[in-house]
């Protein structure tokens, strides 16, 4: 079990454009060799957009990529014409596969946090595809066949317990307050990373807390 700390990710983003990013991951510029990824999660983003703030169209392929909001809306828009607003709750996912360009916005009038990860395909190519899953329940998996994976969305109160799934690789990121793990104590944007995960201790919340569990098989 490997525990990562909120402190250790890499700042990035631009503040003066209302940008404020931390990466949990080797990304852009922030290269690091031995941080590149972990089973099928290639990054991990903690967004954080000012009103009016956003980021312009770019492209992407040979990506699942899939977006949970913490607070406020975000706006997306890409190339196959399509325009949504995604909400607390609600899951969103693109299949870039061969290639889409997409925009993203904080097009309301208070603050949007919102965490984007991005996971490798078991085959590259094919069509684009979009989703988006509203008020996903607590006790629902998301699953993503193309990437081998799962995600587990947990709302724990105090002294609520959920466990960690068995799997190849376990990828678990606090999005907010404080959970226990093994005896480790997480916070909000820490994150654990499990290698062969075999009936390992369950997750307890110590205070309210909200946790994202990838589930991901061997590659």
């Amino acid at each position: 079990m490997d525990v990562r700390r909120a402190h250790e990710r890499y700042r990035g983003g631009d503040p003066a454009a209302g940008i404020d990013t931390w990466h949990a991951f080797s990304f852009g510029p922030h290269y690091d060799p031995d941080n590149l990824r972990f089973g099928a999660v290639i990054a991990c983003n903690e967004e954080r957009l000012a009103p009016g703030a956003g980021f312009d169209e770019h492209p992407h392929s040979h990506t699942e990529i899939v977006t949970w909001v913490v607070e406020g809306e975000l706006t997306h828009q890409d190339s196959t014409g399509r325009e949504t607003v995604i909400r607390p709750g609600d899951v969103q996912r693109l299949s870039a596969a061969s290639g889409v360009r997409h925009v993203e916005r904080n097009a309301g009038d208070r603050p949007l946090t919102f965490f984007q990860m991005w996971l490798a395909p078991l085959e590259p190519g094919g069509e684009p595809s979009y989703e988006v899953v509203r008020g996903i329940a607590d006790s629902t998996p998301y699953a993503l066949p193309e990437a081998g994976a799962m995600l587990h969305v947990r709302r724990l109160g105090a002294g609520e317990r959920t466990a960690v799934p068995d799997a190849a690789y376990v990828y678990a990121h606090v999005v907010r307050g404080e959970v226990e793990l093994d005896g480790e104590l997480l916070g909000a944007g820490d994150a654990v990373r499990i290698t062969d995960a075999q009936g390992a201790d369950a997750v307890a919340g110590v205070s309210g807390s909200e946790l994202l569990v990838w589930e991901m098989a061997e590659r």
